[in-house]
C-alpha cells in the first residue's frame, strides 16, 4: 500500500489503519473498513478518497466474509461519488478468486447500473 506522508507526516489514521489491515483478528481488519469511510467526517478521506479507496480494496481477499461484506458494501458506497476511481480499482482485482469475485459483486453493484 503506497499511502504517503503528508508534509513529514502520516495522514491521520493511516498508521492505525495499516497496522491493524495485518492484525490477526478480523474484528480489527474489519474496522479499517467502517474506520476509514468517507462518508462520516473524516477530513482526510474525504479530500483523498484514493487512499480510502485502497484501505478498502486491500481488504478484497480477507479470510472473513464478514471483512469482505464490510469492505465490498463500503465500496460500494464510496462509488456513488467516486465512480471513476472505484471502477479503477476493481479493474485491478482477479475476479476468477471465489473471495475477491465476492467482494467484486458488493462493490460493483453502483457500478453496473
Amino acid at each position: 500500500m503506497n499511502i504517503e506522508p503528508q508534509h513529514g507526516f502520516p495522514a491521520p489514521g493511516t498508521n492505525s489503519f495499516k497496522e491493524w489491515l495485518a492484525d490477526q483478528h478480523h474484528n480489527v481488519r474489519r474496522a479499517v473498513s467502517e474506520g476509514s469511510r468517507i462518508w462520516t467526517h473524516r477530513d482526510y478521506f474525504k479530500q483523498h478518497p484514493d487512499i480510502a479507496i485502497q484501505l478498502l480494496g486491500s481488504l478484497k481477499d480477507d479470510d472473513h466474509e464478514y471483512v469482505r461484506k464490510s469492505a465490498g458494501n463500503a465500496l460500494r458506497d464510496v462509488s456513488r461519488f467516486h465512480k471513476e476511481l472505484v471502477q479503477a480499482e476493481l479493474e485491478t482485482w482477479d475476479t476468477s478468486k471465489k473471495n475477491i469475485a465476492y467482494t467484486y459483486t458488493l462493490a460493483s453493484k453502483f457500478l453496473q447500473k
